[in-house]
Order: C-alpha cells, then sequence, then structure tokens
C-alpha cells in the first residue's frame, strides 16, 4: 500500500525533561536482543488510541505540525536534525525511540510541547503521557525546511533524489508477497538514533524488527547527496520458516503509461512513480522490465545467482509525458539495490497488482533467496542504496527509452487474424555512432505463439534506433514472455528488454477491418 502520510517542511529545539535514563548499546547487542527476541512467541502490538485521536480526518491529522524548534541535535553541532511524526490515521502502532550518544541509548518520551496541535482540536493536557509516536524523519544542513529520509508504518521508510522529491518506498522485509494468504508486514518496534559527530555528513540509524515469523536488527548508514546512499546491514532470526522472504523490497505505484493503458480515464497520459524494474544480473547481463497495471495480480521471478544490482527506475524525465505540475512524476527519484558479498542464488521478484488509481502502491519487488528459510538461523544480508534521478551502475549499451504496444498487422490492409505489435525505443551506447552501411537486426524470443514483421531501424528523433515486432497468440489466453535486443553481426548493441504480455479475451480481439 502506499504510505499513509503526506511529509510537509517543517523543523524542531532542545529537549529539557524528555530523555530518561541512559542503557548501553551497541549493534551487536541489538543483533542479540532480536536473536532472543526469535527465541520468545510473537507479542502483538496492540494500542488503543484516545478515541479523539482515533477519530482525527486527515486534514485535522495533516494540521498537527512537529515543532521545528524540538528537533533532535537541534542545539548540536550538526549536519543533521530528527523530528517526529504523531499518531493517528493510518499508523496507530507507536515505535519506540531513542537518541545513542557516545555507546549509551537514551528513551525519548512522547511530550505534548513538542507539536503544535492546529486545527485538530486536540487539547495535549488531556492526551496520555505514554502516547508514543508513529515514526520519525531527518533533515539534512543542506536544506533544513524539507527532510531527506523518513521512517513511517511498518518497515516502510523512503527517501529523496537531487530534486528532493519523495516517490517510491523501501521496506525493512517483506514476507509471503503474492501468496494466497494475507501477506505478513513486519514492525519496525524500536529505533536508536545515534548523535552525529560534529561535522559529519553521515547519520546512523538502528532498527530493531518484529513479526510472527521473524525478528531482526537493522543498521541504516545514511548519506544524503547525488545520489543519496543508504547502506543497510540486516541480521536475521526467523521463528519459523518462511515460505517467500523478500529482501530489499522496494514498493512503487504504476497506473498507466505509454505501454499500458488499460486505466487511462485520467487526462492526464502517464501516472507513475517508476516506469521499469532493471536488472544486472551476476553473468552481466543487463535487464529491462517495463511495469504495468495488470488486470489480475501478476508475479514473476527472474532467477539468477549473485545479482549485480537491481531496481525499480523512473527512465522518463520528460514532463510532457506526464503533464502534472502538482505531484510531479518526472521527478520521483529512481531505487537501485547494490548487494554488498555474495547474496548466492535465488530471484528478483516482481509483483504487479491492479489498481484503479494512483493512490494505491501496486508494484513491488524485492530478492528472494533461493534456500530455505528455517527457524533458529541467522541470515545476514548487507547492501547499498542509491536513491537518484538515474541509476548508479548502467549499462554500457543502448537502454530502452519507450515502450509502446497496440493492435498488430499492416495499416490499410485487411486483417485476417489478431495480433499485437510492440515498438520499443533505444537509445545511447553505441547507436550513436553506428555507420550507415552497420546492418542492425531485432533478435526476439516468444515462450508462445509466433512473432512475426520484426524490424530495426533508426530513429534520429532520439540518436537510436526502432525496433517493433507484432506477437500472434493463436487461440491462447495464456501469458506471453517476451525477449528482444538490438544487435550487429555477433555484437550486442542493447540491453535486453523483457516483457510479460497477456492476450485479450477472444470476444475482445476487434480486428478494425473497414
Amino acid at each position: 500500500m502506499r504510505l499513509p502520510f503526506k511529509l510537509l517542511p517543517f523543523c524542531l529545539l532542545a529537549y529539557s525533561n524528555v530523555i530518561v535514563a541512559a542503557e548501553p548499546f551497541s549493534y551487536a547487542w541489538l543483533k542479540g536482543k532480536a536473536r532472543q527476541l526469535s527465541t520468545t512467541p510473537y507479542e502483538k502490538r496492540t494500542h488503543a488510541l484516545p478515541q479523539a485521536v482515533e477519530q482525527l480526518t486527515w486534514d485535522e491529522h495533516q494540521s498537527i505540525l512537529f515543532d521545528r524548534d524540538h528537533a533532535l541535535w537541534n542545539k548540536e553541532d550538526s549536519h543533521f536534525r530528527a523530528e517526529f511524526f504523531h499518531l493517528g490515521m493510518y499508523v496507530r502502532t507507536p515505535v519506540t525511540l531513542y537518541e545513542v550518544d557516545h555507546g549509551e541509548a537514551r528513551r525519548i518520551d512522547y511530550n505534548g510541547d513538542l507539536f503544535d496541535y492546529g486545527k485538530s482540536g486536540l487539547a495535549p493536557d488531556t492526551l496520555p503521557a505514554d502516547l508514543g509516536f508513529a515514526g520519525f524523519r531527518v533533515h539534512a544542513s543542506t536544506d533544513w525546511e524539507r527532510d531527506v529520509i523518513a521512517f513511517l508504518g511498518a518497515s516502510y521508510f523512503r527517501a529523496v533524489g537531487a530534486s528532493m522529491q519523495y516517490g517510491l518506498s523501501a521496506r525493512g522485509l517483506a514476507i509471503d508477497t503474492a501468496l494466497p494468504r494475507p501477506e505478513e508486514f513486519p514492525i519496525f518496534t524500536e529505533f536508536y538514533l545515534q548523535q552525529p559527530a560534529p561535522g559529519a555528513d553521515q547519520l546512523e540509524i538502528y532498527a530493531l524488527l518484529d513479526s510472527p515469523s521473524v525478528s531482526g536488527a537493522y543498521h541504516f548508514s545514511i548519506h544524503p547527496g547525488e545520489p543519496h546512499i543508504v547502506r543497510v546491514d540486516a541480521a536475521l532470526y526467523p521463528r519459523k520458516p518462511i515460505e517467500r522472504l523478500g529482501i530489499a523490497p522496494l514498493t512503487s505505484m504504476y497506473q498507466v503509461g505509454e505501454n499500458d493503458r488499460r486505466m487511462a480515464w485520467d487526462w492526464r497520459p502517464e501516472i507513475h512513480d517508476s516506469d521499469g524494474l532493471a536488472l544486472h544480473t551476476g553473468n552481466g547481463e543487463w535487464l529491462w522490465r517495463p511495469l504495468a497495471n495488470p488486470p489480475l495480480l501478476r508475479f514473476n521471478s527472474y532467477f539468477d545467482t549473485n545479482p549485480r544490482g537491481f531496481g525499480l527506475l523512473q527512465r522518463d524525465r520528460n514532463f510532457d509525458h506526464y503533464q502534472d505540475d502538482g505531484v510531479f512524476y518526472e521527478k520521483r527519484p529512481s531505487l537501485w539495490i547494490e548487494p554488498i558479498g555474495d547474496w548466492g542464488a535465488g530471484a528478483v521478484t516482481l509483483t504487479e497488482i491492479p489498481t484503479i488509481d494512483e493512490t494505491f502502491d501496486n508494484i513491488v519487488a524485492f530478492w528472494q533467496p533461493a534456500e530455505a528459510v528455517q527457524a533458529g538461523e541467522e541470515y545476514l544480508f548487507s547492501y547499498n542504496m542509491y536513491w537518484a534521478d538515474k541509476a548508479p551502475a548502467r549499462p554500457q549499451l543502448a537502454t530502452t527509452v519507450a515502450t509502446h504496444s497496440g493492435l498488430g498487422g499492416v495499416i490499410g490492409r485487411h486483417r485476417e487474424y489478431y495480433s499485437h505489435r510492440f515498438v520499443i525505443d533505444f537509445t545511447g551506447g553505441p547507436l550513436g555512432m553506428l555507420g550507415p552501411d552497420t546492418k542492425v537486426e531485432a533478435v526476439v524470443e516468444s515462450s508462445r505463439g509466433h512473432v512475426e514483421t520484426v524490424s530495426a531501424r533508426p530513429l534520429h528523433s532520439i540518436n537510436g534506433y526502432r525496433a517493433r515486432f507484432d506477437i500472434v497468440p493463436g487461440d491462447s489466453t495464456e501469458p506471453v514472455n517476451l525477449r528482444m535486443y538490438l544487435k550487429a553481426g555477433d555484437r550486442p548493441l542493447s540491453e535486453t528488454w523483457i516483457y510479460q504480455w497477456t492476450p485479450p479475451p477472444l470476444e475482445q480481439r476487434e480486428l478494425y477491418n473497414r
């Protein structure tokens, strides 16, 4: 689901009576706590909010602003400040926050004086002293008005790119996504915010994760910039076997785009936070999978060993393609995952869920290890996250910049059977340097049906090439997996474009003949 909050620009003051006695802290200690927690039965975190908080409307909740004069580290010589989210609306379970300084952790208690309650109608002196916080966000000295990363709800968090724009989200962990039973959503129950050293340009945050199936300890090293880099170290301790464990899960939204017009009822031509899944496989191959908004849930696995990287990207940066002057989809960051160390065998998985509008995050991607996840074991994963306009790792080959599709056949000629056309544009890499006599071919593979009218020709408007082909599905309505790339002789010129297309029912295959 889309993160149920709107990030507003505000800031924070120094604490006087909100920090209590200190306790020793280290990441090793946190891992020990997570391991011990996994040996005990899971206890569901239930929290009854005061009725006045429970009944807040969206606008009332959004009017509650953190007092920027109370920012954590506001009075310190620090490049970072932290502020807290108030409970209510979609986030009803509080998290416990600690400040870490010189190896000691001090709990940060809720205090009504930390907030301006605006038009919410809440009276802080009537709220319980242990109400707690929903989450927090971080500001950097380059822009005290706009935050750079926020943690709010379950194990969700998200960061900005160079445009200081939020878009897709990440999670600490995904469990049993797209299985025929409810998905499990682990929760970050505790956060430890380490006070930065004077002048430090990196912030350290630690988190304890818990769920019915697993507990875990996380270490986030946050380095704002272009790209915005977050290193993640995760130690997981399952309570029981897990069928589908999702490492480095990414969550985004795709309603409508140039290749999928199924929900094109809005006046804007394209609506999406990400337009494709990029993969850099362990054997060095680059893959690009355009996203879609399918009529039924789709789950695809791309098997690999020791992947070099994957991510959900927003490649299309052209405002004219979106025409949205309110949320600016062309500025949404891409998110690239770079595994640290060998992750072994597994698969990058992609889940695409039908959605009717842009308020629902319907795209999920993560790494699923092939090894069976067993109770009582320790699983360690480390990776870098790059939040940026462009992924830091890019192929030397040409990349896909547009995917179009529609009815196949030859315009002006009577169609005798149904076919579907795909048109894919490539640019970059060696394409701009090809001589006029170079023969460029489109190599197309299909898992079913047959392919016809394959061509590749220069597209001077992008200094690249346009490939196109028709797929004839026959009477089948089973999904068709497609692969295509450009080559000259035995030399590949482009990344590999991959796609899954589901033919329409037979009664909906209009040929549009005169």
